[in-house]
């Protein structure tokens, strides 16, 4: 499993460089020959890049290093018979994390070009419109007569070729949705602007006193601050969830005439024979075809106990390799494998979270057709009072410009930047733009439980309580072993100070265990089996000296940081919390009683996951569900709405709204709470909006509604929304 990312502390603003350019220059290089990328997710200041690039190019064969503070990578120029792992090893050496980089998929998006586009644009309207309302100023300041034309003509040289390039990503959206039959948020905003510029040129050319350019800058600018705003916060998602992919690089070992031959995983076939090392994962279905070992499937069942494996045993992608070099013989590659079967079951719960709609789709729908019949109404009462297609005409344009949603169109993306921004210094990614609002909504949790409430890593149950020379015996034996309990044992024995005891002829035996010879008698260390020991109900490895009864060793699954002040901050809030997992009975139910879970399911299979919550949906109850295991993947699309840590594969992340980049969980229950202040925002914001609605239309309708007017309407509504969205960020 992937290491977990933490969230770092606050980077120094000092050596806080702009990251575009240099991403794109990383990834090009670090795609070539020679060059290594690594992602350093706990460095945060100059002190950490000094520390890092030294020693980097202290090591033999490093060329070059350079380490990027805002992104927190590191690209290294190196011989090429140097690995990543080298280098993730001498990181590791220094004191900070690191996992090597895939470059090839962040080279792909290593330039955000809609996100440039939609600043320049945004950069010209604002330029644009400073100049038209310096213009404007003078015209409200009593220029008159020829002086007032001039003007106009000159706003009109401005405004239209400004209003032809910065406005398109409106009329692109406005005349999708007509071709669909619908009603956006952008087809009056296209309408109004597209009115407002008629009626400013029909005034200028009959030397009308009041025209409308600055209205339509200004709008423009606005609502292209808004569109950035929202674009930006779904591109960092976008962004990260890159890199978190990035973290796990495919490749396989193929065997070719008799040779190992690293291979990337895309390049496998049907039948090839693959060599899956120690500590490997299974790239394809297979069948095991030489070797024995153990099998660690908690990422596909949930399962925590590694379980054999030997010639003729099935095998599954994803599944992990402990102890034992083996050979299988590839039967299901790619899109067939049982990882990627389990994409049907996430496209069906995804359905029902895509009919969602959003409080921004909802105000839409009211909104724009509301907008169209009243400015229709006012065109044909004053058509009718006055008989002056002119007036009556001036007085559409009116009301469409000062009720357009310049304040609609930053309530959302500005209260989603700033609670983003803030569950981000927390430890939380947002990758979808309604997770919040769904967020907000929760009132069930479900948990599970191996590699989400538990780090998956067992703990030795009480080593003091064991006699110093059966440790010092075990201690031994599981240094020689990369098996997970063994590595167990070997940190309990070296926190407990203990020395291993003087052992000859150790030798481990692939999917059974360890053996040696202490004091003329054989020690072994392993399987129940093996061993001649009764199994026990927890997970357990048996030591036996000589002809000695063999000791059972249980280990406990360590909790995740905040995992027990998460479940009850939670439970707390009134939220309902449940553990579903494809672990044993006993082990569920004890993590269950342990952190004071009122509500478990033992052995779930992945689609009796998705059944259970889509089952809570259905009675009203609307779901967050937490997970990082293959097996969760269907869970987490029919949730309301889904977080997985880091730590997870990139099928739990893909479907998942929110990632956790730390190890620790008690973000989890403050998200809840940022994402009710955050919806709370959204309302006030559509309040602010319907408010000056209000005062204005009244204006505009009564024929009140001069340029002056509308340009401090549009203006100040706007300004009150921002402010209102940056409380959030201040709070907590």
């Amino acid at each position: 499993m992937t290491a977990a990312l933490r969230p770092s502390p606050s980077a120094c603003p000092a050596c806080d460089a702009a990251p575009a350019a240099l991403a794109t220059a990383e990834a090009h290089v670090a795609a070539q020959p020679g060059q290594i990328m690594l992602s350093l997710p706990t460095i945060h200041c100059a002190a950490c890049i000094s520390k890092i690039e030294s020693g980097l190019r202290a090591y033999p064969g490093v060329k070059s290093a350079r380490v990027n503070l805002t992104l927190k990578r590191a690209l290294i120029t190196a011989d090429p018979a140097l690995s990543a792992s080298d280098m993730v090893a001498c990181v590791n050496a220094l004191g900070y994390e690191a996992h090597e980089l895939d470059a090839a998929v962040l080279t792909a998006t290593a330039t955000d070009k809609a996100g440039r586009d939609l600043l320049m644009r945004l950069a010209v309207a604002g330029f644009a419109s400073m100049n038209v309302m310096l213009l404007s100023v003078a015209v409200w300041s009593g220029a008159a007569d020829a002086t007032r034309d001039m003007f106009h003509w000159i706003s009109a040289a401005i405004t239209l070729p400004t209003i032809a390039f910065a406005g398109q990503p409106f009329y692109r959206s406005a005349w999708g949705a007509l071709r669909a039959g619908r009603l956006s948020m952008d087809v009056p905003i296209t309408l109004a602007i597209a009115l407002a510029i008629f009626t400013s040129l029909w005034e200028t050319m009959l030397s009308g006193h009041h025209a409308y350019f600055d209205a339509a800058l200004t709008l423009t600018f606005f609502l292209l601050a808004g569109r950035y705003l929202d674009h930006r916060t779904r591109a960092i998602a976008r962004s990260a969830a890159e890199e978190l992919t990035a973290l796990e690089v495919p490749r396989a070992w193929r065997l070719e005439n008799g040779a190992e031959v690293e291979v990337p995983v895309v390049a496998l076939r049907v039948g090839d024979l693959i060599a899956v090392r120690p500590g490997g994962r299974m790239p394809v279905d297979g069948v095991i075809t030489r070797g024995a070992s153990e099998l660690d499937r908690s990422l596909l069942t949930g399962e925590t106990r590694p379980v054999f494996a030997g010639a003729g045993m099935q095998v599954s992608a994803g599944e992990m390799n402990l102890t034992g070099p083996l050979t299988l013989r590839a039967t299901a590659v790619g899109s067939d494998t049982s990882l990627h079967r389990m994409a049907d079951l996430v496209a069906v719960a995804e359905s029902g979270r895509a009919n969602y709609t959003s409080l921004a789709d909802r105000a839409a729908k009211l909104y724009a057709p509301g907008v169209h019949i009243l400015s229709a109404l006012a065109f044909a009462g004053w058509l009718i009072g006055t008989g002056d297609v002119r007036t009556a005409l001036n007085i559409a344009a009116a009301v469409l410009i000062i009720t357009c949603p310049c304040a609609l169109g930053l309530a959302v993306p500005a209260v989603t930047t700033a609670a983003s921004g803030r569950l981000f210094k927390r430890g939380m990614l947002i990758k979808h733009a309604t997770a919040l609002e769904r967020l907000a909504e929760v009132d069930t949790v479900v948990f599970d439980k191996t590699g989400t409430l538990t780090t998956g890593t067992p703990t030795l149950d009480a080593p003091d309580a064991l006699d110093p020379i059966v440790l010092a015996v075990a201690l031994a034996l599981a240094e020689g072993s990369a098996h997970p309990l063994s590595i167990a044992i070997a940190q309990a024995g070296r926190e407990a100070g203990v020395q291993p005891a003087l052992i000859t002829d150790i030798r481990e035996v692939p999917g059974y265990g360890t053996q040696g010879m202490w004091q003329g008698a054989r020690v072994r260390l392993g399987r129940a089996s093996w061993s001649g020991a009764t199994p026990v109900a927890t997970a357990a490895t048996y030591l036996q000296i000589g002809d000695d009864v063999p000791l059972a060793l249980t280990f406990t699954d360590s909790l995740r940081t905040g995992a027990a002040d998460s479940v009850a901050a939670l439970m707390a809030a009134g939220k309902d919390v449940w553990l579903l997992s494809g672990d044993s009975t006993p082990a569920v139910e004890a993590m269950a009683k342990r952190l004071n879970i009122p509500h478990w399911m033992a052995e779930a299979l992945p689609a009796q996951k998705a059944a259970h919550i889509q089952e809570m949906t259905a009675k009203g109850h609307p779901v967050l569900m937490v997970g990082d295991g293959l097996n969760d993947t269907g869970a987490l699309s029919a949730a309301h709405v889904s977080i997985s840590p880091a730590s997870a594969l990139d099928a739990a992340r893909a479907a998942s709204d929110i990632v956790l980049l730390g190890a620790d969980l008690t973000p989890i229950a403050e998200a809840c709470t940022i994402a009710r202040q955050a919806t709370r925002r959204i309302r006030e914001n559509f309040r602010i909006a319907t408010f000056y609605n209000l005062i204005a239309v009244p204006l505009a309708v009564a024929g009140l509604a001069t340029p002056l007017i509308a340009a401090l309407a549009m203006s100040s509504s706007s300004i009150i929304v921002s402010l209102n969205a940056l409380r959030i960020r201040g709070r907590g």
